[in-house]
């Protein structure tokens, strides 16, 4: 009997007054409403805001990368010495062991082929990509130790930086070669049409599934 009392003074005041007003009941009303159900919903929109964040995120890296991609590709249809040569260049300037020869993404077109000295040292040498002429040489001391461990990944190894551009120029222009420590050495060769390993022993050229699954993975949000 009290309830109804309630209820009925409560509409009436909402009735005189114009305005709405909401009424708590006690008992087995299964529309009131409950803190729990707001705080779920609150608590899932966060969860798609930062999975929206995260696909964002992951879209503008892949981008990215594709951007650059396109401006080694430009680069590499203007360039006039190839990689070979610019390692050959590098290394008749400075003698040592060829780790890694990069094409500048920044229009410079310039060369910088990564060289390893026998006691490990580790010099970046700039070669123009117009003439092939050696711009200079400039000691790397970030990390001494790389150049060591890639002299031991290099060791007992047949083909060399320049062989391997040689042999993954059958797949297009190369514009990186690189040696890839993980898992069994190779040498790791991006080209205008793709990216390739190249067997240390063998030449061997084989496209590099990895990487293309790694920039699937970017694209998908599963790499930070």
């Amino acid at each position: 009997m009290k309830r109804n009392i309630v209820i009925a003074t409560v509409a009436a005041a909402a009735l005189i007054g114009g305005g709405t007003v909401a009424a708590y009941a006690s008992g087995d009303d299964d529309s009131a409403p409950t803190q729990r159900q707001s705080t779920v919903r609150v608590s899932d929109d966060r969860d798609d805001s930062a999975e929206d964040a995260a696909e964002d995120k992951a879209e503008d890296k892949a981008d990215r990368a594709d951007d650059a991609a396109d401006d080694r590709r430009a680069a590499a249809t203007a360039t006039k010495v190839g990689a070979a040569d610019a390692i050959a260049a590098a290394l008749k300037h400075t003698p040592g062991t060829a780790v890694a020869a990069d094409l500048d993404d920044d229009r410079s077109n310039v060369w910088e082929v990564n060289v390893v000295k026998g006691d490990g040292t580790d010099y970046d040498v700039r070669v123009s990509a117009d003439d092939g002429k050696v711009l200079g040489a400039q000691r790397d001391t970030d990390d001494d130790n790389d150049g060591r461990e890639d002299l031991a990944a290099l060791k007992g190894a047949s083909v060399d930086a320049r062989e391997a551009a040689v042999a993954a120029a059958a797949k297009g222009t190369v514009t990186d070669v690189d040696l890839d420590d993980d898992g069994p050495a190779a040498w790791s060769v991006e080209t205008t049409k793709g990216e390739w390993k190249v067997d240390l022993k063998t030449g061997k050229v084989t496209q590099d599934h990895d990487d293309d699954q790694n920039a699937q993975d970017d694209r998908d949000g599963d790499d930070d």
